[in-house]
């Protein structure tokens, strides 16, 4: 290995996330990424290790959930990413708030907090109900890694693969993307009171949709979460998590 490959491993190894080569096929013109070194560790993911992340990236003030980041950071460890960036739609929170966190797992920053909507048969203001079923127009829970882009009815779309079984597995299937929507603004949140919806897509604002894919697309992480208690029992890259602490107050009502 060399010296630069390994500081990028303990680098990697430090936010307890494994980083894999495995490339997914892209419908974009944009360049091929470069391969990732691999970073490997079998020693146990200390509680410290999440919670010092979760604090100095200052994500309690913008709002995330310590229950999401952690649910999210434990998962991903599970997961092979070719992009070490890591994306996490909080449910939890109403569909006015920025709920849509996008984190870079190298440099420990976090890139982009905006909207986000979920589908129309999940909620109104909040996202409640959840499916992986065809044509249920919800939202489907859990995790995603990201493929190519496409031009599609909404412009610029984001193909996204559902990782977990009977739980958002059919993504593909049912054409749940990422996509710049009209209906993903504060000027629509102003008139309604909350963002409109989609057909069960994390669609975001037509304004940030270009700039968030480029983040995105090729082998990032995406984690829907909403603290829904039958997909906690069900997810098997949740599989082993400890007990979700409540390390910090963050709304405990809803989490």
């Amino acid at each position: 290995m060399t010296k630069a490959h390994g500081v990028l491993a303990a680098v990697l190894i430090a936010a307890g996330i494994s980083l894999g080569v495995h490339r997914a096929d892209s419908l974009s013109n944009h360049s091929t990424p470069k391969a990732l070194p691999v970073a490997k560790t079998d020693s146990a993911v200390t509680r410290s290790e999440w919670i010092s992340l979760y604090d100095s990236l200052g994500l309690k003030k913008q709002g995330l959930s310590e229950r999401a980041f952690y649910c999210a950071w434990f998962g991903f460890q599970k997961v092979k990413l070719d992009n070490p960036i890591m994306a996490i739609v909080d449910f939890t929170q109403s569909s006015r708030n920025k709920r849509l966190y996008v984190i870079d797992l190298l440099k420990k920053k976090v890139l982009f907090n905006t909207y986000v909507a979920h589908g129309r048969n999940s909620g109104n203001e909040f996202a409640e109900h959840f499916s992986n079923a065809n044509s249920s127009f919800q939202s489907s829970l859990g995790f995603y890694k990201t493929l190519g882009t496409y031009q599609g009815k909404h412009g610029l779309s984001l193909r996204l693969e559902g990782l977990e079984k009977g739980i958002n597995d059919r993504a593909l299937e049912r054409a749940i993307v990422m996509h710049g929507a009209d209906y993903v603004s504060e000027a629509f949140i102003k008139s309604t009171g909350r963002l409109g919806r989609s057909l069960g897509c994390p669609a975001v604002s037509i304004a940030d949709s270009k700039k968030l894919i480029n983040m995105l697309y090729q082998g990032a992480g995406l984690f829907i979460y909403s603290g829904d208690q039958h997909y906690l029992e069900k997810s098997s890259l949740l599989t082993g998590m400890e007990a979700i602490p409540a390390i910090h107050a963050l709304g405990a009502s809803r989490l």
